[in-house]
């Protein structure tokens, strides 16, 4: 899971593809972490990517690094109940605090891909699974 978080935080921007009715819908994220041997994610309960997720948890996330390196994570979005990964989440990134408060109602909703495969994929090479 280190490799997967790693490659994350070198990408910085990565893109999170759900479904949409019969529609592939896309989206940049840069809210990673890894907490419990686990590398999760976050999304905001109002959000339309929260309700694809919901009603169809199988999703991919690509990310690229400027030396073209890339990095394929498909699986099943699981949410967490914890609130702790929420709370260290908009600890890691402060300026969240003021979409995800008790004022807007806003809550930050953490997931992670179970019965996941990732691979790295080298520009003109092979690709590399890394859990």
């Amino acid at each position: 899971m280190s490799r997967l978080n790693d490659f994350l935080t070198e990408a910085g921007i990565f893109f999170l593809a759900t479904k949409d009715g019969d529609q592939p819908k896309l989206r940049p994220l840069g809210l990673h972490m890894e907490m419990d041997g686990k590398v999760l994610f976050g999304i905001g309960d109002f959000k339309d990517v929260y309700k694809q997720l919901k009603e169809n948890p199988l999703c991919e996330i690509a990310a690229c690094k400027s030396d073209g390196t890339w990095l394929r994570y498909t699986g099943k979005a699981v949410f967490e109940d914890d609130p702790g990964y929420a709370e260290a989440a908009l600890e890691a990134m402060p300026h969240l605090k003021e979409i995800y408060n008790d004022r807007t109602g806003n809550r930050m909703m953490i997931f992670r891909l179970e019965d996941a495969k990732a691979v790295l994929i080298h520009v003109m090479g092979e690709g590399e699974s890394i859990l």
